[in-house]
């Protein structure tokens, strides 16, 4: 039997199967922990590596490569939004931040944080979500945890993922690789996710029609490496949004980094809502989009092949890597001006990843 099911005064968008709620003592590490990890993680995570049940999973890497390694936390609320949900933002914000660094993201580790009373379908339904990205990212979950706090003590539920990657030794991608001359590309829109997620929150009286940009670029980036040993830095700008990104790569750099408000791509669903409430585009999260920066001799192939792939078919030209102003970040404005672009002061949307 499926129903609609309210958590922390959100209603749920999707339909939940009633399987009773958590407990603590499926934190216990005794018959319940084993019966809500056969039950609800084993199934949709399902691997050979998972399958022993040790302690840590053990694969085979080629001596010949080296590792890349990233972890992260998330705690967006509300767990469902326009486009995705806790799940799959953990998945495909970790296996982001490794395919950043040009690796092939292989690998992930979960843990989950469990509120007691948090419905046992929503947790099904969510690791039914992170399967899906999992197997569109072409990774597998290798190992995990859980645990169980108090009742009004966690947000109903919280994940740290790990992510694990395979990177070639020719392959040197950086911040600290941008150099002047060097191209600025963006592979879409920005904005979405952070109004998506603020909009599914309805705490400002207004709906946008706007759906979360969170997906896997792990294919994205293979396709441009493929296509080019020029790529100098890759990033996904989420919390901070753009200008923050580009900001940590001219302090990394030692360059200057000059952009073109016209040739910044936003939705007009997500414009209006900036409008509305007084936010710069330019500082919202994403968690589908990247920045490239390339050598200019290559820049329109490696947008060519952007352009061809799902997640980069809106990819454009945004800017230029320049010798100054050192470690700033300027915007030519659509009136003609030109003004810094700061660094993100504080928390423009809590809880957005």
């Amino acid at each position: 039997m499926t129903e609609t099911i309210t958590i922390q005064g959100l209603v749920c968008p999707v339909p939940i199967q009633k399987r009773g709620q958590v407990i603590m003592g499926h934190g216990s590490g005794g018959k319940l922990s084993h019966d809500l990890i056969a039950d609800l993680f084993y199934p949709p995570f399902d691997n050979p590596v998972l399958r022993l049940s040790n302690d840590a999973g053990v694969v085979d890497v080629s001596t010949a490569d080296r590792i890349a390694v990233s972890t992260d936390s998330h705690v967006v609320w509300p767990l469902f939004f326009p486009g995705g949900d806790i799940g799959k933002l953990a998945i495909c914000g970790t296996v982001n931040d490794v395919a950043m660094m040009g690796a092939k993201p292989s690998y992930i580790t979960a843990g989950f944080i469990l509120e007691e009373g948090l419905e046992l379908g929503v947790l099904e339904v969510i690791a039914a979500s992170m399967r899906e990205a999992a197997a569109e990212a072409g990774v597998q979950i290798i190992a995990g945890d859980t645990k169980v706090v108090d009742k009004g003590k966690a947000d109903a539920l919280y994940i740290n993922t790990s992510g694990i990657g395979v990177l070639q030794r020719d392959v040197t991608i950086g911040g600290e690789q941008a150099r002047p001359g060097d191209v600025v590309l963006l592979s879409g829109p920005v904005g979405d996710h952070g109004i998506a997620v603020l909009s599914a929150r309805g705490e400002l009286g207004f709906e946008a029609d706007v759906t979360s940009d969170v997906a896997p670029l792990n294919h994205l980036v293979s396709n441009m490496l493929a296509a080019s040993k020029s790529i100098h830095v890759l990033r996904d700008p989420t919390r901070g949004g753009v200008a923050s990104a580009l900001n940590e790569i001219a302090k990394q750099s030692g360059a200057g980094i000059v952009i073109e408000e016209n040739k910044i791509p936003v939705r007009p669903a997500v414009h209006a809502a900036c409008e509305m409430l007084g936010f710069d585009p330019l500082y919202i999260a994403n968690e589908g989009k990247l920045i490239a920066i390339v050598a200019r001799s290559e820049a329109e192939d490696i947008l060519a092949v952007m352009r061809s792939t799902r997640y980069g078919e809106e990819s454009v030209i945004i800017g230029e890597v320049v010798e100054k102003p050192v470690g700033r970040v300027l915007l030519k404005t659509a009136i003609g001006g030109t003004r810094i672009v700061d660094m993100m002061a504080g928390e423009m949307l809590p809880r957005i990843c």
